[in-house]
């Protein structure tokens, strides 16, 4: 069980960062842009992580009041909810 739920972690937050990579690039060119409902629905899932960490290795979305406080906040409650559930 412990096994099935760190692989979910890593692949959601790869999509995290992922996703975070993809949408700077996006930016970039003009193209068509992944929601901001996505990006924060990932991290909600469990992928805050991988999307605060390409939040900065990016620069993206890094000037946006509801990425900058939102994907913390909920990173320190994934990890809030883990250490009440494994301590």
């Amino acid at each position: 069980m412990v096994r099935l739920l760190l692989l979910y972690l890593l692949i959601i937050n790869a999509l995290g960062l992922l996703l975070m990579l993809a949408d700077k690039r996006k930016a970039q060119k003009n193209l068509w842009r992944i929601p901001e409902r996505t990006l924060m629905t990932v991290a909600a899932l469990g992928g805050s992580l991988g999307c605060l960490i390409g939040m900065y290795a990016f620069r993206h979305k890094t000037r946006h009041r509801k990425f900058v406080i939102g994907v913390p906040v909920l990173l320190i409650v994934q990890l809030l909810l883990a250490c009440l559930y494994f301590g």
